[in-house]
């Protein structure tokens, strides 16, 4: 079976796409044998853990230590999700594992994210590494990667997201998250104003703490910045490579975490520089070159688009801003709309390839219902697939225009199917608008 015929199986497999809990997973976990003699890192948190985990990828392997990452979702190619060396794996180096999950399940079902994850780890665990990285998916407490002890634990910024399943409150959310700590191990949280139940679950566990403005600050001018812990110093750094207002909240999270791992993973000061100066991580604010601009950012959740509104005010002047966004059903899509509808001038909300997204025509429903401040004149499209929302977008916009590709995954990865997009404004009659 190839891979493709393997993630169709997964599919098939459990009638739930989340089911809340590990004993499942530990089991088959148990019986593949899956351990790891290496450091390992888990990285939960609503909000920034892609771009932690980049970023601990990258300094370590500026390091010079072998890295293996497994980070979620992928935009265009499942095997994204499993990275080696900086690298992702080739698709048929997963087949075995994914065949191994099957052999070692028996009659135990597993949802997709449970089977792959499991595959994924099993294939980082035949690597001669350094150091695991493996970021969290919907919570932590009752997360598929949560079987996994890990040697440091990070939790990046707090927010309400998938409130049916983490709670109503980001006291509840903070719960779930503080699920990954382990008694007597460390856990670095770079939210800067984090819940309760993350210090009152530490101290109940016996975990070793490590919080941003307790333990580990950080401070810049418009040049540079620098980085206190515990018994660490890093000044004169340049920003990091990824752009936005929240990466020295996760930067200075990344040092804590090597703080704290010292002395099995020591890490230089030009490891550092030269591994923030180059991280990548694409669909996190990324701005292609030419004209128009266009702005790829997988920001689905109110607190997201707070940062991307934030950064694209940052950005300088642009006479219009076209959005071409596609949401699943089940986010707080009022919420979303509402943060950044003032900058943008033309929507083109997009239909994406899953039975869980909201429709081009429900997402341009919720806009007009929710009444909120716009620009004038303000224009809505509804388009079948992303790449056609993007065309579109570039049809109507001028070189000097601004085009922003956002919400879920599935939108930023729609338009990145056949690689990054040439965009060319007026390239194409504009379909006749719908004003408001």
């Amino acid at each position: 079976m190839t891979l493709d015929d393997w993630l169709a199986h997964c599919e098939r497999l459990h009638p739930k796409t989340i089911d809340m809990t590990l004993d499942r997973v530990r089991a088959v976990k148990e019986r593949l044998g899956i351990a790891f003699d290496c450091p390992t890192v888990v990285v939960a948190g609503t909000n920034g853990k892609g771009s932690t985990c980049a970023m601990l990828e990258s300094i370590a392997l500026h390091a010079g230590y072998r890295v293996g990452l497994y980070i979620k979702p992928h935009l265009v190619h499942f095997q994204e999700r499993c990275r080696v060396g900086g690298e992702p794996v080739k698709a048929e180096s997963l087949e075995p594992h994914f065949e191994a999950v099957e052999a070692a399940r028996g009659d135990i079902t597993l949802t997709y994210f449970e089977f792959t994850t499991l595959a994924i780890m099993r294939r980082l665990q035949h690597e001669p590494l350094d150091l695991v990285i493996l970021e969290v998916g919907l919570g932590g407490r009752l997360d598929a990667v949560n079987v996994i002890d890990a040697d440091c634990a990070v939790i990046t910024s707090i927010d309400l997201d998938h409130t049916e399943f983490l709670g109503p409150d980001r006291e509840s959310v903070g719960r779930e998250k503080a699920g990954i700590m382990r008694p007597g191990r460390p856990v670095v949280v770079s939210d800067p104003m984090p819940p309760a139940s993350l210090a009152a679950r530490a101290t109940e566990l016996g975990a070793e703490l490590r919080q941003l403005g307790k333990d580990f600050t950080f401070s810049g001018d418009r040049t540079q910045w620098q980085w206190a812990g515990r018994s660490k110093r890093f000044s004169g750094m340049s920003y990091p490579a990824l752009r936005g207002v929240n990466q020295l909240l996760n930067a200075s999270g990344v040092l804590a975490a090597f703080e704290a791992l010292a002395d099995r993973l020591p890490i230089s000061a030009q490891a550092v520089r030269t591994g923030l100066a180059l991280v990548e991580l694409p669909g996190r604010f990324q701005v292609l070159a030419g004209q128009p601009a266009v702005v790829l950012d997988v920001a689905h959740n109110p607190h997201a688009v707070a940062a991307l509104a934030q950064n694209l005010d940052q950005m300088g002047f642009f006479p219009r801003t076209h959005a071409v966004f596609g949401a699943m059903a089940d986010k707080d899509l009022g919420g979303i709309l509402a943060r950044i509808a003032p900058l943008v001038d033309v929507w083109h909300f997009t239909d994406l390839p899953l039975p869980r997204a909201a429709t081009a025509g429900q997402l341009e429903t919720a806009f007009l219902a929710a009444g909120l401040k716009t620009p004038p004149g303000v224009e809505t499209h509804t388009h079948a697939n992303p790449l056609d929302a993007l065309h579109a977008a570039a049809a109507g916009a001028t070189t000097a225009d601004r085009i922003l590709v956002f919400g879920s995954f599935y939108t930023v990865g729609g338009v990145l199917q056949q690689g990054i997009p040439r965009v060319t404004a007026g390239a194409a009659e504009p379909q006749p608008p719908t004003l408001h």
